[in-house]
């Protein structure tokens, strides 16, 4: 017997295939690869956070959290601070540069992606983001009752499901 979540599963992944493609297309466009594009932003209009809040926000792992943090700090992007509280953690903040760089690309990419959103109307946006949302979320719970502890993967992405509901209330 055929499942029938199948063919949604298909369509799902297929779309998330092709908007990863299409904003990743346009992001080197802009000069940076798309973790960068993430970090900046995320970074983008906040006062910065610890590497391990970023790394929550981007679902970027932290060995390649590590790798971009290096190369936009080189480029003078954004700066890394210690943490005066614990050591162990360190702050990072976009520079002036960064935030210059954050205003240009950002509007441009949302200015990129709006048309293809425009297929749908506020209703149905609306609608979409709540079936996504009630499927994160069963999937977050299911990974939090799974016998296996989710994956250091699937903990960002619990994560990042928590702080956007959270800031959408």
């Amino acid at each position: 017997m055929a499942e029938t979540f199948l063919r949604t599963l298909r369509s799902l992944t297929t779309c998330y295939q092709a908007f990863a493609a299409y904003s990743a297309a346009h992001v080197r466009q802009l000069g940076l690869t798309p973790p960068q594009f993430d970090v900046l932003a995320t970074l983008g209009n906040t006062d910065g956070m610890s590497c391990r809040e970023l790394g929550e926000r981007t679902l970027i792992t932290k060995g390649t959290l590590t790798g971009v943090l290096d190369r936009l700090e080189a480029r003078r992007l954004l700066r890394r601070t210690p943490s005066e509280q614990d050591r162990r953690s360190v702050f990072v903040q976009l520079t002036p540069a960064g935030e210059a760089l954050f205003a240009k690309v950002f509007p441009r990419h949302l200015t990129h992606l709006r048309p293809a959103f425009a297929e749908l109307n506020a209703r149905e946006l609306e609608a979409l983001e709540a079936l996504l949302g009630r499927l994160t979320r069963r999937f977050v719970a299911d990974a939090g009752d799974a016998a296996e502890a989710p994956s250091p993967k699937g903990r960002m992405i619990a994560a990042s499901h928590r702080t956007a509901t959270r800031s959408t209330r």
